[in-house]
């Protein structure tokens, strides 16, 4: 699906999201097309949903985007962090 069809299909909604085909340039990441998982009306219960989907399938790429942005925009970050024992 592309962003612009989800707008129309989830107006005013938060969407669960998982890249089907996405790549990285310049500290971006452009994601090409996506499935929508779910929608919310609350920020809440979609990150309560990401959380669910991630920790289950950390490989897989998952966003949340509010359809009321015209475009949906992925900074990428370097981890600088500690990860914790396994």
């Amino acid at each position: 699906m592309k962003w612009s069809e989800a707008r129309v299909q989830f107006p005013d909604r938060w969407v669960l999201v998982e890249a089907i085909s996405a790549y990285s340039a310049n500290n971006m990441r452009n994601i090409e097309e996506f499935s929508v998982i779910n929608d919310y009306k609350d920020t809440k219960l979609a990150w309560d949903a990401y959380k669910k989907h991630h920790s289950s399938e950390p490989s897989r790429e998952y966003y949340i985007f509010h359809t009321a942005n015209e475009n949906i925009e992925v900074q990428e970050q370097e981890f600088i962090g500690i990860r914790g024992l396994r």
